[in-house]
């Protein structure tokens, strides 16, 4: 992969004031509606219905849905794989953005999962501000794009994505200065790194801002990997859904790679938001009370539908078979 983020800008004709995001392939807004819809439903018909109503926010509590933790991610259930996940990842909006900007349609997708934040949920503990890269630090230069697809409205008090605009210029930088720092958050995977109090100053000093984004049904976000970013919580009384979609051209995944990735669809597992399978199922999925969840099966409600592009960003039909 040799594009570099200056040129990666240019492909997405942005601005410097907006260098993190970009909203491309606007879906028409009957199809974001649909989306919608298809993910109230799942909660309210989930495991046969344990007793969700959309318009109820009493119903929105763990013992009625899936667990969903505090930070609205919904990773378990076969959920990478649900009808409303590969139809948002499969439309030609999204996949187009991604291949103008690595200049290939030969790419694959992540099986990553989804947002599902409800307002004023008493049942969980408040969301923190958790700063993060998903990326190596010790890997600089860009190395992946990563993206959401919106689907409810999204304004200022409907919580979502809030990234540090312009720092992801400065992280060979910050990370050359934060090496071997004492108070190193962990991580259970090296691609991921967060940000402590004096990083978070550090990045202050040196002129960067936070900037809350905000967005229509149908607005797909985009940000290199190395920005700082993280989600808030609603202020306000509406939800906030969205798909996270992260796709890479299929020359960087290795032959195993994409077997084990085949590996993924076939038992409709999870990935993270890389597209080369790096970390498959993630982590164990418990209620409020320690518990593994018991509906947790892995088994989205019908099998996967794929379009004969879908089925290219599996990255299935580049697996090389040996005589």
């Amino acid at each position: 992969m040799t594009t570099t983020i200056t040129s990666t800008e240019q492909k997405l004709n942005l601005s410097p004031l907006a260098s993190l995001r970009r909203r491309q392939g606007r879906h028409p807004r009957d199809r974001a509606d649909a989306y919608a819809e298809d993910m109230f439903r799942y909660i309210e018909t989930f495991k046969g219905g344990l007793g969700f109503q959309r318009d109820d926010p009493s119903t929105h509590v763990e013992a009625k849905m899936p667990v969903i933790n505090e930070k609205g991610m919904c990773l378990g259930y076969g959920v990478a794989h649900e009808s409303f996940t590969w139809g948002i990842r499969q439309e030609p909006g999204v996949v187009d953005a991604f291949a103008k900007v690595y200049d290939t349609d030969d790419l694959i997708v992540s099986f990553d999962g989804v947002n599902f934040t409800f307002p004023h949920r008493k049942d969980l503990k408040p969301n923190t501000p958790w700063p993060h890269q998903d990326q190596d630090p010790e890997k600089p230069g860009f190395r992946c794009l990563q993206g959401l697809v919106n689907i409810l409205p999204n304004g200022d008090n409907d919580g979502g994505l809030i990234v540090c605009e312009g720092a992801h210029l400065l992280s060979e930088e910050f990370h050359n200065a934060f090496r071997g720092e004492p108070d190193k958050i962990w991580a259970w995977t090296k691609e991921w790194y967060g940000f402590t109090d004096a990083g978070m100053k550090w990045l202050a000093d040196k002129g960067c801002r936070w900037v809350k984004v905000n967005a229509e049904p149908g607005d797909l976000i985009l940000w290199d990997s190395r920005v700082p970013h993280y989600n808030v919580s609603p202020t306000g009384d509406r939800a906030r859904f969205c798909a996270y979609t992260c796709y890479m051209p299929v020359t960087e995944a290795t032959q195993e790679e994409l077997v084990r990735k085949k590996g993924a669809l076939e038992t409709t597992q999870s990935t993270t938001h890389w597209p080369n399978a790096m970390h498959i199922g993630g982590v164990p999925i418990k209620r409020l009370n320690g518990e593994p969840c018991p509906y947790n099966d892995f088994k989205p409600r019908q099998p996967v539908n794929l379009t004969e592009r879908g089925y290219k960003l599996t990255g299935i039909p580049y697996i090389q078979t040996v005589a």
